[in-house]
């Protein structure tokens, strides 16, 4: 059975933060808010959280995972960041946009796509997640907790209904798969993060999530 940490919205208790810490980097794997959807995740540099994250999402090593960074500069360590791409990262940021990235040698490699050694990075804009990251001192894997249903094998995790997630089924279908979960308070969003592509010349949405529309606009601009 996880741990619940109840987490202030806007002004997370340092204790609580001391505690989610330690425990991630114990290795333990957590559900926490962002500004998007729920996420499974763990610490970035815990090779044994990072594959039982993947066990839980069933993911497969050629898939992807995203991870979150406080602040652009906290990018730049683990990922290749072109003057452009710069430029639009610090407009967006922080906010609901992933970024995929040529990465650098600290990001491990069963985070990354393999064949084209490229990462996907958030900073957002959500205070109780980037202070676990700030006091954690290391980026925390972030993939969404809406796996789909029992008949897929996966587990029973609540589904958007007219646009609500139930959030006591999301945490008891992800009680007895996580060590920790953490709750700000607010109603678990739906909505997937807008993912643009800037390993190439021009930045290209590779998928429409929130504010994509403004993403567009603004490097069309």
């Amino acid at each position: 059975m996880a741990i619940l940490y109840d987490i202030h919205p806007q002004n997370p208790q340092e204790r609580t933060l001391e505690k989610i810490k330690d425990a991630l980097k114990d290795g333990a794997v957590m559900l926490y808010p962002t500004d998007t959807v729920y996420a499974i995740g763990c610490d970035l540099t815990v090779k044994s959280a990072i594959e039982r994250v993947r066990r839980i999402k069933q993911l497969s090593n050629d898939k992807p995972l995203t991870f979150l960074c406080s602040s652009l500069s906290n990018i730049t360590n683990y990922a290749i960041v072109s003057d452009s791409a710069y430029r639009l990262i610090k407009h967006l940021i922080p906010g609901t946009y992933t970024f995929v990235l040529p990465a650098t040698k600290l990001v491990p490699k069963l985070v990354l796509a393999p064949k084209r050694k490229t990462t996907g990075i958030r900073v957002p804009n959500h205070r109780p997640s980037l202070s676990i990251i700030e006091t954690l001192g290391n980026p925390i894997i972030s993939t969404s907790a809406h796996i789909t249903t029992e008949e897929d094998g996966q587990a029973p995790i609540a589904l958007p209904i007219e646009g609500h997630i139930d959030k006591a089924k999301l945490f008891d279908g992800l009680d007895k798969l996580v060590d920790i979960i953490v709750d700000d308070t607010s109603d678990p969003g739906y909505q997937v993060s807008t993912i643009i592509d800037l390993t190439n010349d021009q930045p290209i949405i590779v998928r429409k999530g929130q504010g994509w529309e403004q993403a567009q606009e603004w490097f069309e601009g």
